[in-house]
């Protein structure tokens, strides 16, 4: 559901599974729900709130000796890090979920992370939100504030708003100044548009 973008029926799906967690003593039904509570808070920008139960899922999943969940949610224990602005607990979830991956021939998956491990600056890691370094991606390959738009699933007022923010964050004058930034420290590497 929440790759649909269908929040209201994924938060119905972890509550469900909530509520048969509360009724057995179950270990893999525990982390199911764990499972599902903070994928649907991450989804829902809630980093902070998603680490617990992503921390217990991941407890669990080991504890069950499942590799490939215990990875998949290494993984969004990571992304949420990255929401949080601590990008080295990102980077050591997201490469050692990367590792299991691959010892699991998940080619998908550590395809998906080659993605998720894009090397950022460290200026701009320290200056730009994970967003905002999207948004400079997108500049950079020469797409229109519209465009960038249709592809965030964002309003165009919110992109420019994110395209003023970098500027004004990195000390750039111009979207051709952020352009040559972008190339200058290789935020292009590993994108896809």
């Amino acid at each position: 559901m929440i790759e649909a973008h269908d929040l209201e029926a994924a938060w119905a799906g972890a509550d469900e599974l909530s509520a048969l967690a509360a009724g057995f003593d179950a270990p893999l039904v525990h982390a199911l729900a764990a499972h599902a509570r903070g994928s649907v808070l991450l989804a829902t920008g809630d980093a902070r709130s998603a680490l617990d139960p992503l921390r217990q899922a991941y407890v669990t999943w080991q504890q069950l000796q499942a590799p490939h969940d215990t990875a998949k949610v290494r993984v969004l224990i990571g992304m949420a890090c990255r929401q949080l602005g601590d990008y080295d607990t990102a980077r050591m979830h997201l490469e050692a979920a990367r590792t299991a991956f691959r010892r699991l021939g998940a080619a998908s998956d550590v395809a998906r992370l080659e993605r998720l491990l894009v090397r950022v600056a460290p200026e701009a890691a320290g200056l730009l939100t994970a967003r905002e370094i999207e948004v400079l991606q997108h500049v950079a390959v020469g797409k229109t504030n519209r465009d960038i738009a249709a592809d965030l699933s964002l309003s165009e007022k919110t992109v420019a708003r994110h395209v003023s923010n970098i500027l004004t964050k990195l000390g750039l004058a111009s979207r051709s100044a952020a352009t040559a930034y972008a190339y200058e420290h290789d935020l292009l590497q590993g994108t896809t548009t």
